[in-house]
């Protein structure tokens, strides 16, 4: 069930934008535990609703590699090793990772040419890293220190939300 939540309206000042979206959020995933459903509820709203993004979804921790989850954009790369391009490198050092331009980003893992910058968050359960939350943008700049409080507050949002398997 959705709620009766506002969607954002994107010109608004950064951080009341994310509160806007993160009461969006809360009310889109409700009583919800599916990972997989909130996953996709989850990149649809941040795709729908976050300005200049051209991917967003998950990658989750299976058998020691990243492998796509979730996801609104053009299809994506399928497995990232951990430590490898922006999301291995997040979850291997379970933080996020912002790069302003993808260029200047070692070993940076084009998925979509049109990439210039990208935001990755760790999704951490219990403690350990399980996946990442991979917002992509064609503006070089796109993201910062805003954006990544935001969307660490909306990641953890999902992951508490959500009911994660055992291992």
């Amino acid at each position: 069930m959705i709620a009766d939540a506002p969607i954002p309206v994107a010109g608004e000042p950064k951080p009341e934008l994310y509160r806007q979206l993160h009461q969006s959020l809360a009310g889109l995933l409700g009583a919800e535990r599916d990972v997989t459903a909130n996953a996709a509820n989850t990149a649809a709203l941040l795709f729908m609703t976050l300005p200049a993004l051209n991917w967003a979804g998950f990658y989750f921790l299976r058998d020691g590699e990243l492998v796509l989850g979730p996801f609104q954009g053009k299809p994506a790369c399928v497995r990232i090793a951990l430590g490898a391009g922006v999301c291995g490198t997040a979850a291997a050092r379970g933080e996020s990772v912002v790069v302003r331009d993808v260029h200047d980003f070692p070993g940076h893992i084009a998925c979509d040419a049109a990439s210039e910058s990208e935001l990755v968050v760790p999704l951490i359960v219990d403690g350990r890293v399980r996946g990442v939350l991979d917002l992509d943008s064609p503006a070089a700049g796109r993201f910062d220190d805003d954006d990544r409080r935001g969307v660490e507050a909306l990641a953890a949002c999902f992951v508490a939300a959500s009911a994660w398997p055992a291992d």
